[in-house]
């Protein structure tokens, strides 16, 4: 029976890993170098309360409308998503679109896919090298043996998948790489706030986009926003900076880069009292930054929906036999790029077309068409197969 090694237990890797849930390809297994799921859209919990330092909203655009709305209402219906009922100032909104929240944390979309697989999941997994040992790809770690595979899906950030040793370093030629370190990506801290149940926040807003201060960018009272109601459970704030400031900071200190924030947050919330706790953290690999800068202002929280092209390219080993339709074996050891014209609200579904296509491919990162807009993207896939 073939093995498949899912790198990375963001969306794009729980998705992918429920996709192949009950296809006739073998064991699934997903590691991820974290102690925990989520990747982007990851829930800091704390026993204060919890928080989404990643990502905040799941928007559905309105051209999305059809088959594809099923991947909203299965979230809705099964508790994971609600809409966003919350006031949000200065947020932008297409007409006919809708965003959602996830009431146990941006996580539990992540948790639910990983649930959904049936896969063998395992954290602090951190892969190194990915070489080809007689006819299966031996995938090395670092603690623990190294272990081998008929199919290894790659759905870290591209900086990470060049840092990798191995026969893979030989498979992307000269001209691959430098389109893969032409990539870059914007970079910028989020501060999760922890306080005590009971405590008042005392502003109108449960998130609130910020245009005229060079740190901060955007601001949530995360369990308002998130529609989270409880006498036990003290509120939470989060903080995300702009991206300039991210990349002005990028290697600081996080103390010294959280006092910064914190001096920034008090100028524009005055009567914010003192948290009980504060978790400060750095997204190297933000969001994938477009040719040129986006005007100020224009900036948007980490991780968000849109629609756009997949774009693909799968690293093919020679026999391999694991495809959705069944296909003859790969001819040949190399990269094939795979681009399709799909609407696809989030990854799950540029993941889901891509697969019915008949090669497995997935969302590595989004990109957005034109610097003045985010509500389009293009999803884009590295994989070995």
């Amino acid at each position: 029976m073939a093995r498949v090694l899912v790198v990375g237990a963001g969306l794009t890797g729980a998705a992918g890993a429920a996709l192949l849930r009950g296809a006739p390809r073998g064991q699934v297994a997903v590691w991820d170098k974290a102690r925990g799921a989520g990747g982007r859209m990851s829930t800091t919990r704390t026993d204060r309360g919890s928080a989404d330092l990643g990502a905040q909203f799941v928007t559905c655009e309105p051209e999305l409308a059809g088959p594809r709305l099923s991947f909203y209402e299965e979230l809705v219906t099964h508790g994971i998503l609600q809409p966003l009922t919350a006031p949000v100032e200065g947020m932008v909104v297409r007409e006919g679109s809708r965003n959602y929240v996830a009431p146990q944390g941006i996580s539990s979309v992540v948790k639910y896919y990983l649930e959904q697989s049936g896969a063998e999941v395992s954290y602090e997994q951190h892969v190194t090298h990915i070489s080809l040992r007689d006819g299966r790809w031996e995938v090395s770690r670092k603690a623990g043996p190294p272990e081998h595979f008929d199919v290894v899906i790659l759905t870290m950030p591209v900086p990470q998948i060049l840092q990798l040793q191995g026969d893979i370093v030989n498979i992307i030629n000269e001209s691959q790489k430098q389109q893969l370190e032409s990539v870059s990506y914007s970079s910028r801290y989020a501060l999760g706030l922890f306080y005590e149940a009971g405590t008042g926040i005392g502003v109108p807003w449960a998130a609130q986009y910020i245009t005229d201060n060079p740190c901060v960018r955007f601001i949530s009272i995360d369990n308002e926003k998130r529609n989270i109601e409880s006498p036990d459970i003290g509120p939470s704030v989060v903080v995300h900076t702009t991206v300039t400031f991210g990349s002005q900071h990028l290697d600081s200190d996080p103390a010294e880069v959280q006092q910064i924030i914190l001096s920034h947050l008090k100028k524009i919330v005055p009567s914010l009292p003192k948290p009980s706790s504060i978790k400060c953290h750095r997204w190297r690999y933000s969001q994938v930054a477009p040719p040129g800068s986006a005007p100020r202002g224009m900036e948007q929280p980490l991780s968000r929906g849109g629609g756009g092209r997949v774009t693909g390219f799968i690293f093919k080993k020679i026999q391999a036999k694991i495809s959705p339709l069944e296909e003859p074996a790969w001819e040949e050891v190399g990269i094939q790029q795979l681009e399709i014209e799909i609407p696809a609200p989030f990854p799950v579904l540029a993941t889901a077309l891509c697969s019915r296509r008949g090669v497995f491919a997935g969302t590595l990162w989004k990109t957005p068409e034109k610097a003045d807009s985010f509500l389009t993207h293009s999803y884009t896939g590295y994989f070995l197969t």
